[in-house]
């Protein structure tokens, strides 16, 4: 069933290129194949069973290369689960959203359904080689979207998106080759290397994970690895921006928690003083170089290294020793800023694309008094903002109240990123003043209203975020369990 999830998109993307020349049909089969795979994930939900510790569902493991200890081996846990409904949900957003597109609609879909199969392999890899596979194809998937269908300097940023993030995962390569240097016996198998925890007591594990902890950083990407990230923002189209920051990111930040934290505990342990400065920098650098952007599109992308900067911070705490029901409660957290985040920032940037689409501009100066031409836009564009500030009822909240709550409860210094939030809450307010509010003037009058599918796709994303601000007990559920097996496996 979970390779059927994998391998379904990958159908789909080969009938839609057989369809070249038809675009209707195109865009039809990308819908569809989009709406079975949200499906599928439905029922991989619903029969869901939490493993033991250390167990996993669904668990498929075929023949691949045996000489090196590498083979096809897939499950999930309640820590890739959760990422792999809410890949299914964005892709499904994006579909919704590129119905109307008129643009080689046949490559475009099956680019985007070649990254949804590599985005739920990864998620649901247990083998570093094929977590590794499903990175790298990731990025040539986005490299090609930024590349045919951006605006700007779209070559540029491609250019600059793709050698950053390549170069991180040949970081994260040397480290899984120390990883399999280290084990006995030698495998690449991440539930083999769990139960022999190699380079434990082994000074080389700190040199190992940081070579992982580089390669994870530049994709999530933390202060100093972030500087690819704006540009291929703001020259990638609407559901690449979307598929970027909703899926792609997450796959830096799951890195930690299912590689980097439990192969590498004692490592982890004796680098989290450098993790919670790097978290703590992150919130506070995204959110105040956020709030100097007058490009809309650059403000959202700042605000993604901002929340990227809370996962770490939660991560790095929960390695710090002390109180267990703290740190399991900074990576409940951890994990559900990555769904919540994927949520929101994902109709954001389709709310972004639909400015573009219709002015040619992300620049806030080029709009004021928005609201009166545009009600349905500028009611989803404040929901979607007040999401994002972590305003209680929505799942930021849930999300950022657990990983201050475990972060502070660990290790009291990262009190210090609390004015994130405040910065980010202002910024926000003052875009939504500047765009909305007043009379309208410069390109806002006769700008036209968000038509269907984009409404359908950008407030299918906030409803979910609203469920899970309003009913959050079936996702932390999941979550809680395979949190309290990380932590145990940290120690301290």
């Amino acid at each position: 069933m979970l390779s059927l999830a994998i391998l379904f998109p990958l159908a789909a993307a080969a009938a839609v290129l057989m369809s070249a020349g038809r675009g209707g049909m195109a865009r039809a089969l990308f819908l569809g194949a989009t709406a079975v795979e949200v499906v599928l994930t439905a029922i991989l939900w619903a029969g869901y069973r939490t493993p033991g510790p250390d167990g996993l569902a669904y668990e498929e493991r075929l023949r691949w290369i045996p000489n090196v200890g590498s083979s096809y081996h897939v499950g999930v846990d309640g820590l890739s689960l959760p990422l792999i409904g809410l890949t299914a949900v964005i892709f499904l957003a994006c579909a919704v959203y590129d119905w109307g597109a008129r643009d080689r609609p046949a490559p475009r879909a099956a680019l985007f359904l070649f990254l949804e199969a590599t985005s739920v392999g990864l998620f649901a890899a247990q083998d570093l080689i094929l977590f590794f596979l499903f990175f790298d194809l990731s990025i040539v998937g986005m490299y090609f979207v930024i590349a045919g269908w951006g605006h700007g300097d779209k070559a540029r940023s491609a250019l600059k998106f793709f050698l950053y993030t390549f170069l991180g995962s040949l970081a994260l390569l040397l480290g899984f080759i120390g990883l399999y240097l280290g084990g006995a016996p030698h495998t690449f198998d991440i539930p083999e290397l769990l139960r022999t925890q190699p380079l434990r007591d082994n000074p080389a594990g700190l040199w190992v994970l940081g070579a992982v902890v580089v390669g994870l950083a530049i994709k999530t990407p933390t202060v100093p690895f972030h500087t690819w990230l704006p540009p291929a923002h703001t020259d990638a189209p609407a559901t690449g921006s979307a598929v970027l920051a909703g899926v792609l990111l997450k796959m830096g930040t799951y890195g930690f928690v299912r590689i980097a934290m439990p192969l590498l505990p004692d490592a982890w342990r004796a680098w989290v003083p450098a993790l919670v400065a790097v978290g703590v920098v992150s919130v506070l650098y995204g959110a105040l170089v956020a709030l100097a952007q007058s490009d809309l599109k650059r403000m959202i992308a700042y605000t993604s290294v901002n929340h990227m900067g809370y996962i770490v911070l939660a991560l790095a705490a929960a390695g710090a020793g002390g109180n267990p029901a703290a740190r399991e409660t900074a990576v409940t957290g951890a994990v559900t800023q990555m769904v919540s985040h994927g949520l929101i920032t994902g109709a954001l940037f389709l709310l972004a694309g639909v400015l573009h689409s219709r002015a040619g501009t992300y620049d806030m100066g080029a709009f004021g008094g928005l609201a009166s031409p545009a009600p349905r836009f500028a009611a989803f564009f404040a929901v979607a903002a007040f999401a994002s500030l972590g305003l209680p009822g929505f799942s930021g909240f849930i999300a950022e109240f657990q990983i201050f709550a475990g972060s502070i409860g660990a290790v009291p210094l990262t009190a210090l990123a609390l004015p994130g939030i405040l910065i980010t809450a202002a910024l926000f307010l003052r875009a939504l003043q500047r765009v909305f509010t007043g009379e309208p003037r410069g390109k806002s009058p006769g700008l036209a209203d968000l038509r269907p599918a984009e409404a359908w796709s950008t407030g299918g994303l906030l409803v979910l975020s609203v469920l899970i601000g309003l009913i959050p007990a079936p996702l932390l559920d999941t979550i809680s369990p395979a949190s309290a097996s990380l932590v145990s496996l940290l120690g301290g």
